[in-house]
């Protein structure tokens, strides 16, 4: 009986103790560290917080645990932002890589040519201040931020948040609690030399980390009674562990930090750090471990943090909704900071013309196409909610660089050895020009001139310049002999070919898609070689060649690829068209013509690794039947395209001849690793003259095929490639080996 007794009073006394417990209620504040890419590990801990149920009242964070921490403060739970995490391309976000898509053809042929790029104002070379001016980081955040979008005081978020910056002008702490959530997050992880400073209410702010990477104190003032602290940042290293430069500099700048840890981990009431010492700061391929070892760390102080929640009152707060909207509703646009460049530029760019409706994957690829200008250091973007949809403020930050030096390495089998230097000046005559010279010296000089007046929606003009020159060994038989000349007996010839093209041209964008240009253009060839068999007037030259034409072109193009050299996805559409309606007539054998050309080209991926290309191209020549010396030519692989010599596995450069030809290949890559490369591929081709006759069959089984096996990098100078290719008709391989971007 006396038990039951004992056993009752305990059962009674259980709600009220527990009531007592409640009354308490206890509020906690979660502090986290910067650490880079080691701050996911914040996720993992934050997922064992919730398994506990401990209810977070307020949190502070620094740099990476800003980030984490504004969105969780925003609304996210643990799970949602591990998935938002593991979807980021982080190397896309470091070197601030936009769609290949973003950019305008002008912009893709100058990305895809240069390794390096300088600024050179003054004519003095500077390093650029940092690595990425953080323009993916911004837009990650306004996307996954757009739910708190009109909230300035971060107080006011579902869960209490700030988080830390620097002053980079007198190196003081700048603690952020309200304005615009995305703009703090960017500048409190602002990393020095990875990350453009942040210009925000007239302060130049850099990573919080360089004064007080763990804001225990912020917390404390705020009123919190218990504080969770979960520690990312690098500890010191010892002398055997310094090995380079920059693990030097990162000791020097964590001696403050490591220092004021000693005082905040006594300080701190649940102390975590996850054992994530062997990750850097740019370990974001490893973020899976290192979330999974957050979570692992935080678990073993489950106990505590379950008597925690014990002494709160629950708290249900409401949860966002991870399915964003598929649209959005632009009323009209703001745009501040613009001084140089006009509003049509900027709208053109944007591809807006509001009031609009557009998906937000359109929404965001305006603002990358107006990011690839390189134009703006930055690109703030805000979408306010009013009655009839949303208010874009854009606030610009125009880039003072107008002038930049830039180099690039190159080796393929017909120039040979190739050094590039390229000086690039904007706002040469107007606000939104750029005039771009190349130099190319090795063993073919050449050079490339552009000068481009981007216009927006308006139609664009361009002026382009260029010489290009090689010698190459090819077989007599190709060549009519000349009168007076006879090539009997002569196996190969060594041709020399000159190419100087001009070109004025308008451009506009066509159903936002295509890229349209109609021109006219100036042309002069000069294509000769020397034999040892004299000519009847005593020369040992035999020019084929050596003529001025004009005339007009225009060309059509649509371009989806994700890669030039490497495309896991998207299309290439292609086709020109050139006439030529007078020559200076060398030979005096010219007549009007005409030259159509049309590429098309599909990249899809089977699986992760393994992806196919299928391509098909043709063209042919209307009229002009006596002059040779623009048609077309097939054979090799990898050069920059000059004129109508087409690329074919199997065969040498300039190894078949005709004035029309059809053309389709096939290749399969496998990414063996990581920007590693081995493909195969098979083409096929039927080169000849009328061969579009009417009276002949329009498809008729490959005259011409070739099949190839190689291997490809992707590296900063650019891709290497080398093919080892065999031609089953003429029973003979080739070696084709590319170094470096084309140009």
């Amino acid at each position: 009986m006396r038990k039951l007794l004992l056993i009752a009073i305990t059962l009674l006394a259980i709600p009220i103790y527990a009531q007592d417990i409640a009354k308490e209620d206890v509020k906690v504040g979660l502090v986290l560290s910067g650490g880079g890419a080691k701050g996911l590990a914040h996720i993992g801990v934050l997922k064992a917080i919730e398994d506990a149920g401990v209810r977070v009242d307020y949190i502070a964070g620094t740099s990476m645990g800003a980030i984490v921490g504004g969105l969780y403060a925003s609304g996210y739970n643990a799970q949602q932002l591990d998935s938002i995490f593991t979807a980021v391309n982080f190397d896309n976000i470091i070197q601030d890589n936009l769609p290949r898509r973003a950019k305008t053809p002008y912009e893709r042929h100058d990305d895809e040519r240069y390794a390096i790029t300088l600024p050179f104002d003054n004519f003095k070379i500077s390093l650029p201040s940092s690595l990425s001016k953080g323009q993916n980081t911004y837009n990650l955040l306004v996307k996954n931020l757009d739910h708190v979008s009109d909230l300035t005081d971060f107080r006011k978020l579902p869960i209490p948040f700030l988080c830390i910056a620097t002053d980079v002008e007198n190196g003081e702490q700048v603690v952020l609690e309200n304005g615009y959530l995305p703009e703090a997050l960017s500048a409190s992880g602002a990393l020095p030399s990875l990350f453009s400073p942040v210009l925000l209410n007239d302060k130049l702010l850099i990573d919080g980390g360089v004064t007080n990477n763990y804001p225990i104190e912020e917390l404390r003032a705020k009123g919190m009674e218990v504080i969770i602290g979960v520690d990312v940042q690098d500890t010191l290293k010892s002398r055997d562990n310094l090995t380079s430069a920059t693990e030097v500099l990162l000791q020097i700048n964590n001696y403050r930090t490591a220092k004021a840890m000693e005082t905040k981990r006594k300080e701190t009431d649940v102390y975590i750090r996850p054992a994530i010492d062997k990750y850097s700061v740019v370990s974001f391929d490893e973020g899976s471990t290192i979330i999974d070892l957050g979570e692992n760390k935080a678990k073993e102080q489950f106990p505590a943090l379950q008597k925690l929640a014990m002494r709160q009152r629950p708290l249900s707060r409401k949860r966002i909704k991870t399915s964003p909207q598929d649209s959005i509703q632009i009323a009209t646009v703001t745009i501040s900071g613009n001084e140089k460049y006009t509003r049509a530029y900027v709208l053109g760019k944007l591809k807006l013309t509001p009031p609009v409706k557009l998906s937000y994957e359109a929404f965001y690829n305006g603002l990358n196409n107006l990011s690839a200008t390189e134009n703006f250091e930055k690109i703030g973007h805000r979408l306010q909610k009013v009655e009839d949809g949303r208010v874009l403020h854009l606030e610009l930050q125009e880039s003072k660089s107008t002038q930049s030096l830039r180099l690039a390495l190159h080796y393929d089998d017909l120039y040979r050895t190739a050094g590039l230097v390229n000086f690039t000046k904007k706002r040469v005559l107007f606000k939104n020009d750029v005039a771009s010279f190349d130099l190319i010296l090795g063993d073919n000089i050449r050079y490339n001139f552009d000068y481009y007046i981007d216009k927006g929606f308006y139609w664009s003009v361009g002026l382009k310049s260029s010489y290009t020159s090689f010698e190459k060994g090819v077989n007599a038989r190709l060549f009519d002999a000349t009168d007076g000349v006879s090539l009997e007996g002569i196996n190969r010839v060594n041709l020399g070919y000159q190419d100087v093209s001009n070109k004025i041209y308008l451009q506009t964008i066509l159903a936002k898609q295509f890229s349209f240009n109609i021109g006219l253009q100036h042309k002069f060839l000069d294509i000769e070689t020397e034999t040892v068999l004299p000519t009847t007037d005593g020369e040992t030259a035999v020019i084929f060649d050596k003529s001025h034409m004009g005339g007009a072109y225009s060309q059509l193009k649509y371009d989806s690829l994700d890669n030039k050299y490497f495309p896991n996805s998207g299309i290439l559409f292609d086709a020109d068209f050139d006439v030529y309606l007078f020559s200076s007539d060398y030979n005096n054998n010219f007549s009007e013509f005409g030259i159509a050309n049309a590429r098309f080209m599909y990249a899809a991926s089977i699986t992760d690794r393994i992806t196919t290309t299928i391509e098909t191209a043709g063209g042919f020549k209307v009229g002009g039947t006596d002059n040779r010396s623009l048609d077309f030519a097939l054979g090799g692989y990898g050069a920059k395209r000059i004129n109508n010599i087409i690329p074919f596995l199997g065969y040498d450069y300039l190894s078949i001849l005709g004035d029309s030809y059809v053309k389709a290949t096939i290749d399969i890559d496998y990414e063996v690793f990581p920007k590693n490369h081995i493909n195969a591929s098979a083409n096929f081709a039927n080169v000849g003259y009328d061969l579009f006759d009417s009276t002949k069959s329009w498809l008729p089984p490959p005259e011409y095929s070739g099949y190839s096996l190689g291997y490809g990098a992707e590296t900063l100078l650019g891709p290497i490639i080398i093919k080892y290719t065999y031609s089953p008709e003429i029973k003979s391989s080739e070696w084709f080996i590319n170094l470096g971007f084309e140009f």
